[in-house]
């Protein structure tokens, strides 16, 4: 059994207009929030976590919506379609009422922009196993995460060139990105077949249910369940400290080091570029010396990327090098924590596990912006790698005590095989 893989990037596209879309919010949104309305840290960190909420609740409710959806053009396909032109118009609404500087329009246009995303990405990611034989499962979420980095990376690009040098501007580039929202799923819309590709795929044929009535315990052995709570300590804390960075960084760079906006995005491009590259080396290191101890490399990375570039004061050609250990460390930690909580459900649970791991990362990216944004405002710039720093270094406190959830070095037939999860 062969992994279709011109299905799989197909499949991708959507992911990866998510992933261009979140890139561009987390960066130019606070700055917006700031330039033109003059909202102050605190007010931009509890604006900025307001998707983290409605993702706690929305993307369960539209994945399960999705689930129970047949349509001709399939499950998944209705929410991906209408999701995105719901977004993309919204899009052009939201630099429409930012350049007439009218805030009460723009508010509500941003809180419709982030129910429209949570419409469309839960069902956007729930395509990929439907279309997917198990066995293979491992290998199409490579493909995903590598067509994910690609969007965040070609949102950079389009941030650096189409950001304005001067005011708060951002018509181009939320065009741009708009036009490439529709791009890739218009193409995703005409070459995949959902319907005709959920009956191709053998596992369609046996998604009955079954698991509800195997009898089989769902409760876990006290002390797989410390580990698991462990593990999702660990995810919160190091999210509080990567998110951070990722939600605050456009301004630090703009107010703190006092580039010109857009000059950072490049910094950022760099991390998404050599996370890029690492995906597959680092998935082939897991395999052979474990999760855990290559999640615990990749915890030292990213702290000392973070702590170490607290020390400039301004801008820094080696920060671009820092930048990358820290894109390096995240994708170290990113493509193995997952596969740990996922390692401790049984067959009939993977969902509600998953559910564990995004309610640990998103409770993280609620709070760190808020937390941070206080920091900021009223301490000083700063304090956000320091802060971003420690909290890295606390979830190493809690990591280091887990005892489950890691797999057993395996011989690779191929590179892609590392991304594998043990079920």
């Amino acid at each position: 059994m062969k992994l279709n893989k011109s299905r799989s990037i197909l499949v991708g596209l959507a992911f990866m207009t998510i992933s261009s879309f979140w890139v561009m919010y987390d960066s130019v949104i606070p700055l917006i929030l700031k330039g033109t309305f003059n909202f102050s840290e605190v007010i931009t960190g509890y604006i900025m976590s307001i998707d983290n909420v409605l993702a706690l609740f929305m993307l369960p409710l539209f994945g399960m919506l999705s689930d129970k959806t047949n349509t001709r053009i399939g499950k998944r396909m209705p929410y991906v379609v209408f999701g995105t032109i719901a977004a993309v118009i919204l899009i052009i609404l939201l630099s429409y009422f930012n350049n007439q500087d009218t805030l009460v329009p723009f508010v509500v246009v941003l809180g419709l922009l982030l129910i429209a995303m949570s419409v469309y990405r839960s069902p956007a990611v729930a395509l990929m196993p439907d279309v997917t034989p198990k066995p293979l499962l491992s290998k199409g979420n490579a493909v995903i995460n590598l067509m994910g980095t690609v969007g965040g990376i070609l949102a950079l690009l389009a941030i650096g060139q189409l950001s304005p040098k001067v005011g708060h501007n951002y018509f181009n580039l939320f065009v741009s990105i708009a036009a490439f929202m529709v791009l890739g799923v218009a193409i995703l819309f005409f070459t995949i077949k959902e319907n005709k590709c959920r009956e191709e795929n053998p596992d369609s044929k046996t998604e009955s249910g079954d698991d509800k009535s195997s009898g089989v315990s769902s409760k876990l052995p006290r002390d797989k369940a410390i580990s698991l709570v462990l593990i999702l300590g660990s995810i919160f804390l190091w999210f509080m400290g990567y998110n951070a960075v990722t939600t605050a960084y456009s301004r630090y760079a703009v107010y703190h080091w006092g580039m010109e906006n857009g000059l950072y995005a490049y910094a950022l491009m760099v991390a998404q570029g050599a996370a890029l590259l690492w995906f597959i080396p680092v998935g082939m290191i897991a395999t052979k010396i474990g999760r855990k101890k290559t999640i615990i490399i990749g915890i030292g990375m990213l702290a000392a990327a973070f702590i170490a570039v607290s020390f400039f004061p301004t801008f820094n050609v080696l920060i671009l090098v820092l930048f990358a250990l820290a894109g390096m460390g995240w994708a170290t930690i990113n493509v193995n924590s997952y596969p740990m909580v996922v390692a401790l459900s049984k067959g009939h649970d993977v969902g509600r596990y998953t559910g564990y791991y995004y309610f640990a990362s998103m409770g993280a990216q609620i709070a760190t912006p808020i937390l941070s944004g206080y920091l900021l405002e009223h301490v000083g710039y700063w304090t956000l790698f320091p802060y971003a720093g420690l909290f890295v270094v606390l979830s190493a406190g809690t990591f280091l005590f887990v005892k489950h959830g890691d797999i057993k070095p395996v011989k690779l037939n191929s590179k892609l095989e590392a991304f594998d999860v043990e079920d």
